[in-house]
């Protein structure tokens, strides 16, 4: 298994610098994970960096509550493309969803969906830490009906992160030919292995190094 190919390999921090960001890459780099996943005002920066490698660029939508307006999310994602986003992670309007507006969380989603049509992947964070088992099932549903590419379980700035249990729920939701993102709280290649084990492809984190290297990163993400 190679579990570098499935790292998006994460820097989130609002107090992030650009040598951060450069080591970031550079790491990316060496280990060759799947993408670099920054917010976006570095997405230009990191695009250039990554020329000629196999390495993606990813970014951020509605980043981290969810709570700007579908048009917002889809000019968001537009201009990420232009400045060289190959995949987008965006957040749903999570008390939409908890008040039963599953139209709005669907309209939402499309928005970015179609803004990404073409041009990049979707992935869709649902927030997994605010929501009961249902609401869970209902977002992956939904994404799903809205032709995102990825569910996705956590920002990284909510209370909690991924859990195995999460993850094979959110697999069972959307079957084989939908994507499962586990981010937030993945440390150690155990954890990782416990993510992929239990249905995840991609994982989302900040110790990407660390996993590669068996020893274990004290990072939130």
């Amino acid at each position: 298994m190679n579990i570098a190919s499935m790292i998006d390999h994460t820097l989130l921090k609002p107090e992030t610098t650009k040598a951060q960001i450069e080591k970031l890459v550079e790491e990316a780099k060496k280990y060759e994970f799947a993408s670099v996943c920054v917010n976006p005002t570095w997405v230009k920066f990191v695009a250039e960096r990554l020329q000629g490698t196999k390495v993606k660029v990813c970014t951020v939508i509605g980043f981290p509550l969810g709570a700007t307006t579908p048009e917002v999310k889809a000019f968001e994602t537009k201009q990420a493309i232009e400045n060289g986003a190959q995949e987008v992670d965006m957040v749903i309007n999570i008390g939409a969803l908890k008040d039963g507006d599953d139209d709005l969380v669907e309209r939402d989603i499309r928005a970015v969906v179609e803004a990404a049509k073409g041009k990049a992947l979707t992935k869709v964070i649902i927030e997994t830490a605010l929501l009961t088992d249902e609401e869970k099932v209902r977002a992956c549903e939904i994404a799903v009906r809205a032709g995102a590419d990825f569910v996705k379980t956590s920002t990284g700035f909510a209370s909690g992160g991924a859990t195995v249990e999460d993850v094979a729920l959110m697999r069972k939701t959307v079957g084989p030919n939908v994507g499962v993102k586990a981010s937030g709280g993945v440390r150690s290649a155990a954890d990782a292995k416990a993510m992929i084990d239990a249905g995840a492809n991609r994982i989302g984190t900040s110790s990407g190094p660390a996993i590669m290297e068996g020893t274990t990163s004290n990072e939130a993400y």
